[in-house]
């Protein structure tokens, strides 16, 4: 679903994630960790096609990002660690606009909007301007709009920084049953608990550079993930990426 071949981004003369290569396949939920500014805002967003980048390929169910960029779009949803939205709408016209931009039926996209909004608690807060939502609605409506297309392929980073736990509960719910249709998910999250828990694969980064990756079991063993990343994280390690948001 989703394979990053020898990825490379640099800024300037920083490197901030080299020679990375990852498969997440179909019906795997999988998790990325690392430390801040370790090169994992950088490798989701040029995974969404937001960032450009100097070696290496990522190609969405076998279309490349770099050629095929609105082909690759089409199938994915993206939620940022900090949803920028257009707050001079309402609730239901952006998530109306953002099944315009998927040309999602009116039947269908109503009925998304219906069941996930009563799932998040968001249905009589629609009708407001989004310049009135709280951080952790504005998290609500952002997982509404991923989801309104019915996307293969969902990309997310710290999805559940804001969440109440009702909210954190609903949203892994609905991760797992994405994969179980055959979707996949690729997130990034320091809640190193919820990764053990809840995901089928997972690959640590350090320093813009790939120190482990497999299935949990391959990764953790008889130990917590918490403790191996800790032992890992507790070498030497290099300067910090250039880009602070990771």
């Amino acid at each position: 679903m989703l394979s990053i071949h020898h990825f490379t981004k640099k800024y300037g003369e920083k490197i901030a994630v080299q020679d990375l290569s990852l498969e997440i396949a179909s019906g795997e939920i999988y998790g990325f960790i690392g430390h801040n500014g370790a090169g994992k805002t950088t490798t989701i967003k040029a995974c969404c096609g937001i960032l450009p980048w100097d070696e290496g390929e990522i190609l969405i169910d076998g279309h490349s990002m770099k050629a095929e960029p609105l082909v690759c779009k089409r199938s994915l949803a993206y939620i940022p660690d900090n949803p920028d939205l257009y707050e001079f709408l309402s609730g239901i016209r952006y998530l109306n606009f953002i099944a315009d931009i998927y040309e999602v039926p009116a039947e269908e996209r109503m009925e998304r909007i219906h069941r996930y909004s009563e799932i998040f608690a968001l249905t009589k807060d629609l009708a407001q301007p989004i310049s009135a939502y709280s951080h952790g609605m504005k998290q609500k409506l952002a997982i509404i709009a991923a989801w309104i297309h019915n996307p293969q392929l969902v990309i997310m980073d710290e999805p559940f920084v804001g969440l109440d736990p009702l909210a954190s509960h609903a949203l892994k719910t609905m991760m797992r049953e994405l994969c179980d249709r055959g979707g996949a998910i690729f997130f990034s999250t320091h809640v190193l608990e919820v990764a053990e828990k809840l995901c089928d694969k997972v690959a640590i980064i350090k320093s813009g550079s790939l120190i482990a990756s497999g299935s949990m079991e391959e990764v953790k063993g008889n130990r917590s993930l918490e403790h191996v990343f800790l032992s890992l994280e507790g070498g030497e390690s290099g300067g910090e990426t250039a880009d602070e948001n990771d």
